[in-house]
Formats: C-alpha cells, structure tokens, sequence
C-alpha cells in the first residue's frame, strides 16, 4: 500500500488547512485509514483516524478542531483542521492499517509538514 499526502503548508494561527491522503495498492475492505504527527523532538503521536466503517477517533488536542473523513471510492482520507495553534506545527503522516487473521499492518506516508507561525 502506498500513500500519497497532500496539503501542509504555512498557515497562521487561528487559520485552517486541509491534509489529503490517497492510498492505492492493495486496500483491504476492513480498514483503518488516520493521521499522525510528530514535532521536532517529540514522538510521533495520534492526530486521529477513522475506520473504514465510519468510527472515528481523535486526540484530546485536537477535539473540536479537527474533522477526520474518508472517501471509500477513491481510497482517500481528509484531515480538516480549524483554529490551528503554534503547537500544532508538526510533520503530519498519514497512516493506514488493514487486519488479518490475527494481525494488523501498518503503512505510512512519507509526511507533510504543516507550520503555525505568523
């Protein structure tokens, strides 16, 4: 599986942007399809994800700000973010993970850096 993220940017505080994600190669129908981000020496943390059922999850930072979406026919996942925040900068990767019996796989994108800054 291979994603493609699209959409980071310089964006100043209390702005919006929208991160993109398409996902082609082998999809499994069971899914999980979300967003991740990691700041200059941090680790890389949960944004939020949603699965391919429709539940979503999201980190206590960005509830209420973030909007998490999926389009099933083209494989893609949105990440919406509203009332950005310094601490928001960060490289943001997209994520997909598909089940086995058993098993779950992890894919990454390689990731798109969104900066909060005026």
């Amino acid at each position: 599986v291979q994603l493609v993220e699209s959409g980071g940017g310089l964006v100043q505080p209390g702005g919006s942007l929208r991160l993109s994600c398409a996902a082609s190669g082998s999809i499994f129908s069971i899914n999980r399809m979300g967003w991740y981000r990691q700041a200059t020496g941090k680790e890389r943390e949960l944004v939020a994800f949603i699965t391919s059922g429709g539940s979503t999850n999201y980190a206590d930072a960005v509830k209420g700000r973030c909007t998490v979406s999926r389009d099933n026919a083209k494989d893609t996942v949105y990440l919406q973010m509203n009332s950005l925040k310094p601490e928001d900068t960060a490289v943001y990767y997209c994520h997909y993970r598909d089940y086995g019996p058993g098993y779950a796989t992890d894919y990454w994108g390689e990731g798109t850096l969104v900066t909060v800054s005026s």
